[in-house]
């Protein structure tokens, strides 16, 4: 099985929404984020694509951890994610490759979320996040 590894980021607004973008020509919303380049860095790779997609700097808060999921959009891959909580400087708009971009509350239904979304993001962001507010 093919392996896409990529760098994703877990990005909140004050209302504890999840702020989530869908590429050109792909259904499924996902974290901003993206392919690592040869010799980058997970965290370098984060904020570069934070950087093409939604035209902001940002702040790493954390290391979430690496997962291993379905992809959204490859079939026969797996997805291996170094997932961060990021802040942003200012507010994200739409660049790049993404078609439309979105702020998601963590019940979300009438969205279809990526599997690393719905698997770790929102489970994540509901245990730790919310628990400390």
């Amino acid at each position: 099985m093919k392996v896409i590894t990529v760098a994703a980021a877990i990005i909140l607004n004050e209302a504890q929404q999840l702020l989530v973008v869908r590429k050109q020509g792909t259904s499924c919303f996902m974290q901003v984020g993206g392919k690592l380049e040869p010799n980058e860095t997970p965290e370098a790779t984060m904020l570069r694509e934070i950087q093409e997609e939604i035209g902001t700097q940002a702040q790493i808060q954390q290391f979430i951890g690496r997962f291993e999921t379905q992809t959204a959009n490859e079939p026969d891959h797996q997805l291996v994610s170094y997932v961060y909580w990021v802040s942003l400087d200012q507010a994200p708009k739409i660049e790049a490759e993404i078609a439309e971009m979105k702020w998601v509350d963590l019940d979300e239904k009438e969205v279809l979320l990526a599997p690393l979304t719905t698997e770790i993001v929102i489970p994540w962001v509901k245990s730790h996040l919310l628990a400390q507010a």
